[in-house]
C-alpha cells in the first residue's frame, strides 16, 4: 500500500494529534496496512511544512496507540494491534511432538510433585483458618513477612518486615511498582532489549519506554546519562541478574555506575531479581546499594515450581503506602493460601534445596548448551535459564522460527524483546527448562545447530511437514 500525505488544509491544532488521527484513519481503513513502512519523520515536515518534532509526536502517540513500531536503522512500521499483546512464544505447543526452546521456566522432577502434596497435606491438617478463608491483611500476614525477611537475605538483600509486601509473583510487583512512582505520559527507562512484560506494562498504563544500550553486562552508564539529558525519566526498570533476554549478569561497578546516574538524576530504581535464588555468589542487588530508590521484586516461580506465584517486594518506607494502594486495585491482595506455601517452604528447607536442585540441572543444562551451539555468537550464563543467539550474517529470525518450527522446535524471536530504540538485529532466545527429558533437548539443539549451518533452501523431511 502507498502512504497518502494528508492534506496540509485539514489539519488542526494540536497539529500532531491531528497528524496521528489522519494516519490512524489510514491504517483504520485498511489503505495502510501491517507491514507497511511509513514515511521518514523528515519526509513527511517536508512535504506538510511541519516540525520534525510534531511528526516525532505523531509518530509516537500512533506507537503509544499500538498501531505502528519504530526500529532504529529501519523506520516504523504498520503493525496489527492484536498481534501485540501476544507473548512471544506459544503457551501450550500447538502440536505435542514440537520441542519446546521458547518458554522460559525452571526444570522438575518427581521431588516437585512429593513436596507440593506435602505441603498442602500438611496445610489441610493444620493450616491458620485465616490463611485458608481471609484475604487479609493486605499487606500479608506476619508470619509471611517475617519469612520474606529470611529468604531476602539469601538474596543479599538485609531489610525489614516492615520494609516487605507480598505479592502474587514478580509482574504482580512490577505493574503495583510501575503504576505507583509513575503517571500516564512519564517515561520509563530499561535496556533496549528488555523483558517483553516490561514492554507491554509501559504500554497499558501509558508510560513511555525508552530503550538504553548495553553490552553483555546490561545497560551502559554512560548511554543511561546520555539519554537522562534528553528525557526526563522518573524510573530504572532493570533485570541485572540473568534475566534479561541477553542473559547476561551486571557486575558490581556496573551497578554502582548506575546508582550514581540515578541519584544525579532522582530515578527511582525498580530491579526484577526473578533470578537470585538460581545464580550463587550474586552482586549485592541495587536495593542494596540504594535503598532509599529502590523497588526490589523476587519471586520463587524460577527457582523452585512455576505454579508458585508468589513474591516478595521491599520498598522504602515512604514508598509503601503508595506500593500497597495499587496492589489493592490489582488484585486486593496477595494470595494468603499460597503465600502460606512459600513461608513453609523457606521455613523448612524445601525451597533453598529446590533452588539448589536447580542450579545442578541448569548447568548441566549449559554445558549441553556449549557443546552442540559453543561455535555460535551465543551469549548467557553457564547456570541461566536461556540463552540469547545473535544468527549468522544473512539469516533472518522469521526464517530460523519458521523452518524450527518445521522440524518441530519452538523458538522465542527477539522482536517481543525488543524496544524502539534497539538496533535492528536478528537473534532469538533459547530457553533450556521447556524439555525435561535431556536427549530430547539435545535433539532439539541439534536441529537449530542444523538450521544455522544450512542454506536458506533447506529441504525438510516430509515427516516434518
Amino acid at each position: 500500500m502507498t502512504f497518502e500525505f494528508p492534506d496540509r488544509e485539514t489539519l488542526s491544532e494540536p497539529l500532531y494529534a491531528s497528524l496521528s488521527a489522519a494516519i490512524e484513519r489510514q491504517i483504520r481503513e485498511g489503505r495502510l496496512r501491517p507491514g507497511d513502512r511509513l514515511p521518514t519523520h523528515r519526509a513527511v515536515s517536508n512535504e506538510l511544512g511541519l516540525s520534525v518534532h510534531t511528526v516525532s509526536k505523531a509518530y509516537e502517540r500512533l506507537r503509544q496507540h499500538n498501531l505502528i513500531q519504530g526500529h532504529v536503522g529501519r523506520g516504523s512500521f504498520v503493525v496489527d494491534p492484536s498481534g501485540l499483546d501476544q507473548p512471544p512464544y506459544a503457551l501450550k505447543s500447538q502440536r505435542e511432538d514440537v520441542l519446546d526452546l521458547a518458554i522460559s521456566r525452571p526444570l522438575y522432577d518427581a521431588h516437585h510433585d512429593q513436596a507440593m502434596r506435602r505441603t498442602l497435606r500438611e496445610m489441610a491438617d493444620n493450616a491458620d483458618p485465616a490463611t485458608i478463608l481471609s484475604c487479609r491483611p493486605n499487606i500479608g500476614q506476619p508470619a509471611h513477612r517475617a519469612a520474606a525477611v529470611d529468604w531476602l537475605a539469601r538474596c543479599r538483600l538485609r531489610t525489614s518486615a516492615d520494609r516487605v509486601l507480598l505479592t502474587n509473583g514478580v509482574t504482580h510487583g512490577m505493574a503495583a511498582s510501575l503504576s505507583a512512582v509513575t503517571t500516564p505520559g512519564d517515561v520509563v527507562l530499561a535496556d533496549d532489549v528488555t523483558h517483553h512484560l516490561v514492554i507491554s506494562l509501559c504500554r497499558y498504563l501509558g508510560l513511555t519506554l525508552v530503550g538504553v544500550a548495553g553490552d553483555e553486562e546490561g545497560m551502559c552508564p554512560d548511554a543511561l546519562e546520555r539519554v537522562c539529558r534528553s528525557h526526563d525519566a522518573r524510573a530504572i526498570v532493570t533485570l541485572p541478574n540473568l534475566a534479561t533476554p541477553r542473559a547476561g549478569l551486571m557486575g558490581e561497578a556496573r551497578r554502582r555506575a548506575i546508582v550514581g546516574v540515578a541519584r544525579r538524576r532522582d530515578l527511582v530504581i525498580i530491579e526484577n531479581d526473578a533470578y537470585a535464588q538460581i545464580l550463587e555468589d550474586a552482586p549485592e542487588p541495587f536495593a542494596a546499594l540504594a535503598p532509599d530508590r529502590s523497588i526490589y521484586l523476587t519471586t520463587f516461580t524460577k527457582s523452585t515450581v512455576s505454579g508458585l506465584r508468589a513474591g516478595y517486594m521491599a520498598a522504602p518506607v515512604q514508598m509503601q503506602s503508595a506500593l500497597l494502594s495499587r496492589l489493592l486495585v490489582f488484585s486486593w491482595a496477595a494470595t494468603p493460601l499460597v503465600g502460606e506455601i512459600a513461608t513453609r517452604w523457606v521455613r523448612d528447607g524445601t525451597a533453598a534445596a529446590l533452588a539448589e536442585w536447580q542450579r545442578g540441572v541448569l548447568a548441566a543444562r549449559g554445558r549441553i548448551v556449549a557443546e552442540i551451539l559453543g561455535d555460535q555468537r551465543l551469549q548467557g550464563h553457564p547456570g541461566g535459564l536461556h540463552y540469547w543467539l545473535t544468527l549468522p550474517e544473512g539469516r533472518s529470525t522469521d526464517d530460523i522460527v519458521g523452518n524450527a518450527r518445521r522440524l518441530g522446535v519452538a523458538l522465542a524471536p527477539a522482536t517481543p524483546f525488543m524496544t524502539s530504540q534497539a538496533p535492528a538485529l536478528d537473534a532469538v532466545r533459547i530457553s533450556v527448562g521447556g524439555i525435561r527429558d535431556e536427549s530430547q533437548f539435545r535433539t532439539a539443539l541439534e536441529r537449530v545447530s542444523m538450521l544455522l549451518r544450512a542454506t536458506r533452501d533447506i529441504a525438510f523431511p516430509l515427516e516434518y511437514l
